[in-house]
């Protein structure tokens, strides 16, 4: 097995130039050592010996035969040498496209594996390990977008299926109801208030998962631009703890708000107000009863800092790496209030970007913490 260590010391640049150099120097030595084998030949006791093949096989003597091996010698030396190096020259590059060819060869292959998607990973030989790490590295970037598009659409897929599935249940209920109070003639008023009650109630959650269709269309095939304008953060702020007070008291507890008055920025109103809202109706549904929901707002230099605080069941490391994907929802259960499209945190996120800040979320002793920071300032970040 190829040991990787000493592979991440190669640089395929200073190969290329080591082994032009290299190649330079083979032929050279190889040139100067056939011209020196060339000398030895004729100049040297090598040369007694054709002497005496040519005796035989012409039928000369000595004198003669060394006269015309001279001759010879002398007559084609010139051809003779650039014969030499002709035949160097041609073996050195006919060495050198056989080697670049293998490389080129392990190049294709390992681009046939990226394309066909092998599962395997892509080896080379130790000069083209820069080559082989960055088609590794593509090789495990397309593999981790295409997990995550199948994880992606399988969770879009499988909520879209428990959205159709919930809008039976109410709408069943919504109908039967509607049905009581059409057939039965004889029917107090406060069974009809209360029938009215429940259709109202159940018709108010098909509103709000059809609703939830919506989220996902526009989601997916939207893309979100800011208006901004200038606002005053603490009286939103306030207006939201407001309109969250029926949530809020049904299960008797209490947002409290930390915030200097009259806090300035500059933001699309209408998409903030969307990512507080995500936040506070994520800290109420997931809070105890009878407990204290703070949301904390603080500047520093040009940067809001804003975090919301409730007190309910630890979130899991696990979870809470995820929290913000879309389409994941922290409560598997379909529960008939809670079960949402697993958007809300991931929009945020998004809206949140958009503006040049940061969410993360952090859970632990059972107090979970969302904090958000953006730019006073349109351009600050």
């Amino acid at each position: 097995m190829k040991n990787k260590s000493k592979r991440k010391n190669v640089d395929f640049k200073q190969f290329k130039t080591m082994f032009i150099l290299r190649t330079i120097v083979i032929t050279f030595v190889a040139v100067f050592g056939l011209y020196f084998l060339y000398v030895f030949v004729v100049k040297g006791h090598f040369s007694e010996w054709v002497v005496g093949i040519i005796q035989r096989i012409f039928g000369m003597d000595y004198e003669s035969a060394l006269d015309s091996y001279d001759y010879a010698i002398r007559r084609n030396e010139n051809l003779i040498i650039l014969f030499t190096i002709a035949v160097v020259f041609f073996l050195s590059l006919f060495s050198c496209v056989i080697r670049f060819t293998k490389y080129f060869n392990e190049i294709h292959k390992g681009i046939d594996s990226l394309a066909n998607g092998n599962a395997e990973e892509i080896s080379m030989s130790a000069e083209l390990f820069p080559m082989e790490r960055k088609l590794n590295t593509v090789k495990n970037t397309i593999e981790k977008q295409k997990n995550d598009i199948i994880e992606t659409e399988q969770r879009k897929n499988d909520l879209i299926m428990y959205l159709a599935h919930d809008l039976k249940t109410p709408l069943a209920s919504v109908i039967g109801y509607l049905n009581l109070l059409k057939d039965e003639g004889q029917i107090s008023e406060e069974v009809r208030q209360k029938y009215l009650s429940v259709s109202l109630e159940k018709a108010e959650r098909l509103e709000e998962l059809i609703n939830e269709f919506f989220e996902i269309s526009r989601f997916n095939l939207s893309n979100i631009t800011l208006q901004y304008s200038r606002i005053n953060l603490t009286r939103l702020l306030e207006q939201l703890i407001f309109e969250f007070k029926p949530m809020l008291d049904e299960k008797n507890n209490l947002c409290r708000l930390e915030i200097e008055n009259d806090v300035m920025m500059q933001c699309d109103a209408d998409k903030i107000q969307r990512v507080f809202d995500n936040l506070l109706r994520n800290a109420v549904i997931y809070s105890y009863n009878d407990t204290e929901i703070c949301i904390h707002a603080s500047c520093q230099e040009d940067m809001l800092i804003l975090k919301f605080l409730n007190r309910g069941d630890t979130i899991p490391e696990e979870k809470l790496e995820r929290i913000f994907e879309q389409f994941y929802r922290l409560d598997s259960s379909r529960g008939t209030r809670s079960g949402g499209a697993g958007l809300g945190l991931a929009i945020a996120k998004q809206i949140v970007e958009l503006h040049g800040g940061t969410i993360s979320a952090k859970s632990e002793d059972e107090i979970t913490e969302f904090m958000v920071t953006l730019p006073l300032t349109v351009g600050k970040s």
